[in-house]
């Protein structure tokens, strides 16, 4: 598996897949062929498909500014690859001195054609590539997983988690106090504020609990709607999961950063597990595979704020993704916030639930965290392509707008 520093990216929102990885890629290639001086980029799959919505084009153009650049939407061609693909030519005058395939593979990672697999196993830093095996090796030395990252990855990569950590704390501040309406067309009320502030006429600890572990939700989702500073965790697009518990339990219970940077670790391996594993991208396995994803890692880096064993640890992130399995990823508009930003409150309450029963009930578990991540990507596989962030299925398709007109996807 990849440092922990490819599941955690701190950038632009709205989509890791969409504008993270896409920009990547062209920035890559416009370093590399400093000499072309026009490109014709056409985008397939879910990138064409979705692609306005999330802003593929526009932050493809930005990139390339100056140079100018035509951009097709190829809605047609099947993707035998990855879902998400792009086909870059550079010319130089009349002449095609460049021709490059880019798969853009969740979470802002990209691969060049089929050969980057093999490159991207090269970088790999972590010898082991699931759960059992990291939980054999952790019991054998007697440590826990953060101490496993620390291992393998040096102690600079709490440098790097810290500056994740203040990343993700700011996007909460920012995300509560910011109202209006989110970009996009669909007239979409930011809500942050509204949660955080406004308590139940008779509000309970619990309803307090979930009141403002949503709002946190909504605040960093809301933020990424809007093209906001976000961290993947492990996508742009379930960026609100895993910082929402992290902050609301260590306001409630006063845990330090240090122990929140140990959490963010575990809750890294269990992201970085189902990415090797299966896959964290929307437009290949569903919303699973993003929301899914993240309720795990935020249910994983709890029971590490709580000291919990490794089969607790184990046992809350199955749970966390088995009961996600089947999720669609829907879009309306192609945008990444109906159903998306409610996605993520409601899985950070799951996450806290997913807790709650590790504590009482690991011993009598069936399943293990590997198997269901198995069980996700051969899930994610057998959604129909509309139910694959195409836009085309769901409530995308009949989502009805003010004017009583049904979406045509």
């Amino acid at each position: 598996m990849q440092s922990l520093r490819e599941l955690y990216k701190i950038g632009r929102g709205p989509s890791s897949s969409h504008t993270m990885g896409p920009e990547k890629a062209i920035k890559e290639i416009k370093r590399a062929l400093p000499e072309a001086d026009s490109f014709k980029i056409t985008l397939y799959g879910s990138l064409a498909l979705t692609g306005k919505g999330h802003g593929t084009d526009r932050i493809i153009k930005e990139t390339l500014y100056p140079i100018p650049c035509e951009i097709i939407f190829d809605k047609v061609t099947p993707c035998h690859f990855h879902p998400n693909t792009m086909l870059v030519l550079a010319y130089k005058g009349e002449e095609c001195i460049d021709k490059r395939r880019v798969y853009s593979i969740g979470g802002g990672s990209i691969l060049f054609d089929h050969e980057s697999v093999l490159k991207s196993e090269e970088s790999d830093v972590y010898p082991h590539n699931s759960y059992s095996e990291i939980a054999e090796y952790c019991h054998r030395k007697n440590i826990r997983i953060w101490q496993y990252v620390k291992e393998f990855e040096g102690e600079e990569i709490f440098d790097y988690l810290s500056n994740v950590w203040e990343c993700m704390k700011n996007s909460i501040r920012e995300g509560l106090t910011t109202t209006g309406v989110l970009p996009g067309g669909l007239n979409t009320q930011r809500r942050a504020q509204i949660l955080y502030n406004q308590r139940h006429i008779d509000e309970s600890a619990q309803t307090q609990e979930n009141r403002l572990v949503c709002s946190y939700a909504f605040a960093v989702s809301e933020q990424n709607a809007s093209g906001g500073t976000i961290v993947t965790a492990p996508t742009c697009g379930s960026c609100g999961v895993l910082p929402s518990v992290l902050m609301y339990y260590q306001e409630k219970k006063g845990f330090s950063d240090e122990k929140i940077l140990q959490a963010l670790a575990t809750g890294g391996i269990i992201g970085n597990l189902i990415k090797k594993n299966a896959s964290i991208s929307g437009a290949e396995c569903g919303c699973q595979a993003e929301i899914g994803s993240a309720c795990s890692m935020a249910s994983a880096a709890l029971a590490e704020l709580f000291e919990m064993g490794l089969g607790q640890i184990e046992y809350a992130s199955e749970v966390a993704m088995e009961h996600h399995l089947g999720l669609t990823c829907d879009p309306i508009g192609g945008l990444v916030q109906i159903p998306c930003i409610e996605r993520n409150a409601v899985a950070a309450m799951r996450a806290i639930n997913a807790l709650s029963l590790a504590n009482f009930l690991t011993d009598s578990r069936k399943i293990s965290f590997d198997m269901v991540v198995k069980v996700m990507y051969e899930t994610g596989k057998n959604l129909l392509s509309d139910y694959r962030e195409t836009s085309s299925g769901g409530l995308a398709k009949h989502y009805t707008n003010r004017t009583g007109e049904e979406n045509d996807g």
